[in-house]
């Protein structure tokens, strides 16, 4: 399977729908699944929930466009997994280095909540990114869904393998990162601080370091 889908994947009926109202209301915008993004030798694969309405389904970049993104690029940028300047626009010359973006599921829906089938429909895309990338060494999987995700595409089960904001598990010969995901909801509640988001890619950035 290919790692991205093509522009009109039709897998998942109630995504198909919801994208052709988006179409027709803002033919202007992305409005598709949107693909990973950074270079596939890459050493670290992070992993989303979904594209934001406003945010990477509009911009076609994941995590582009609205509050996750602000705190994902200017966290890696700080921790050396980014260059450049970013400016919400896929046009703004912002590259990635040693690091990979790709969502567990690739089209927006609605309400930002993919049901568990089109979660399981997208996961093979999931996996063929993953087999794409012959160096990749760590995983930071934003939020539950992306966790769960990833932890199933690895060959394990959830039991054995549950999600926790900081946790480190090697699975599938990887090591997994576990954290909450970078969402205006989850910062504006307190449930993850700046701070937070960034001890994590601390971890990430001191084990990829020493390897």
């Amino acid at each position: 399977m290919l790692a991205d889908p093509g522009r009109d994947c039709p897998l998942c009926p109630r995504l198909v729908s919801f994208r052709s109202t988006w179409r027709a209301a803002e033919p202007s915008w992305f409005n598709a699944p949107v693909p990973t993004f950074g270079p596939q030798e890459a050493r670290l694969l992070i992993v989303g929930l979904a594209p934001g309405l406003r945010g990477a389904n509009r911009t076609g970049r994941p995590f582009t466009g609205d509050y996750a993104g602000d705190l994902l690029y200017e966290t890696l940028i700080h921790f050396g997994f980014a260059r450049g300047t970013y400016r919400a626009d896929p046009d703004d010359g912002l590259e990635l280095i040693d690091a990979r973006i790709v969502n567990a599921v690739r089209c927006v829906p609605p309400e930002n909540k993919p049901t568990t089938e089109e979660i399981r429909t997208c996961r093979p895309f999931l996996a063929a990114a993953m087999a794409q990338m012959p160096r990749l060494s760590a995983i930071v999987a934003l939020g539950k869904i992306a966790h769960d995700s990833v932890v199933v595409t690895l060959g394990e089960r959830m039991s054995r393998a549950p999600f926790g904001h900081g946790t480190r598990r090697e699975i599938g010969g990887h090591t997994v990162f576990g954290s909450y995901h970078c969402s205006r909801y989850n910062t504006n509640t307190g449930v993850l601080t700046p701070e937070m988001f960034r001890a994590v890619f601390s971890q990430v950035r001191s084990f990829l370091d020493a390897a």
